[in-house]
């Protein structure tokens, strides 16, 4: 079963003059499957929370068509599986963490006892223990995160989606946010997520989707992907003389007593290991050295 289902989805926004048409989203098409991670990927302006806007209904698009667990996302029983952090998350300051969530729980009309059943396991969940009577306004940037995390889910929604979670995060919150991710995602939860943080979003996510001017040029599974895509070979061999290399133009970098060459081809990969057997050298290693996630992001923004 999908989780989310985009298809064809278009938005364009009007000039202040209502002369010029801006076309923000064109033609998106994305599936994100029951029970995994889905990285969002793209620079800013690309398009990547107006379409979390238009699953969510606070923006309307011009066209296309939006299931939530093959349900028309308009409805109240999509609707009702859905949590969301947005990328600044703003509340009432005034309010405790706890008074937050007890607040959100009776938007969702859920009984007293069980908001304080489930206050109680999501302030321990995001690891606000000990905070949950302070005043938000005197909340960090990344207790702000975690609570707002917390809201997200205090309807025990099947989807989360975050947009730009780790903004802000120093490395310790943001692993601490890794975990409770792959901690939900093991609870059986589909995770919907933007980011610009590249190396956060390698680590934890199963599928990605790469947008870029308002177009999906991108999408398919993380080991796909990566696996597919290599920068080089590098061969890593011994007992070979130096003036051997030389005489033949190979380019090579020396570690101790090893010698270095990366290929571009495995073809080429192959001749290197012909010539070192022929010198007998001894090949200690051949690694395909794989692209990164941020590697296959930037070549597609530049071609």
């Amino acid at each position: 079963m999908k989780a989310l289902e985009i298809k064809n989805l278009k938005k364009s926004f009007k000039s202040n003059f209502l002369i010029k048409e801006y076309h923000v989203l064109k033609d998106i098409n994305l599936n994100v499957e029951k029970g995994e991670i889905y990285g969002f990927l793209g620079p800013n302006g690309a398009g990547k929370t107006t379409t979390i806007k238009c699953v969510l209904r606070i923006i309307f698009p011009n066209s296309g068509e939006i299931n939530i667990f093959d349900k028309p996302y308009q409805s109240v029983a999509a609707r009702e599986k859905v949590g969301f952090l947005p990328e600044h998350p703003y509340f009432y300051d005034y309010l405790t963490a706890g008074e937050l969530l007890s607040f959100t729980g009776r938007l969702f009309s859920i009984p007293a006892k069980k908001i304080a059943k489930k206050t109680a396991a999501l302030i321990k969940l995001v690891g606000l223990q000990g905070k949950e009577d302070l005043k938000l306004k005197k909340f960090s940037k990344g207790m702000i995160q975690r609570v707002g995390l917390a809201q997200s889910l205090i309807n025990d929604p099947d989807l989360i989606i975050l947009d730009e979670p780790f903004s802000g995060l120093d490395p310790i919150g943001r692993k601490e946010l890794r975990d409770i991710i792959l901690s939900l995602k093991a609870d059986g939860r589909t995770i919907f997520f933007s980011s610009h943080i590249l190396q956060d979003m390698e680590l934890i996510v199963d599928k990605v989707g790469i947008i870029l001017n308002g177009k999906m040029v991108k999408e398919g599974k993380l080991s796909q992907l990566v696996s597919h895509s290599v920068r080089y070979y590098e061969t890593v061999f011994s007992g070979v003389e130096t003036a051997a290399l030389e005489e033949n133009n190979l380019e090579y970098m020396q570690q101790d007593k090893n010698f270095i060459i990366k290929s571009i081809s495995g073809e080429d990969a192959n001749k290197i290991i012909r010539f070192v057997t022929s010198h007998k050298g001894t090949i200690l290693s051949v690694t395909p050295v794989k692209m990164t996630l941020e590697d296959i992001f930037l070549k597609e923004i530049k071609e």
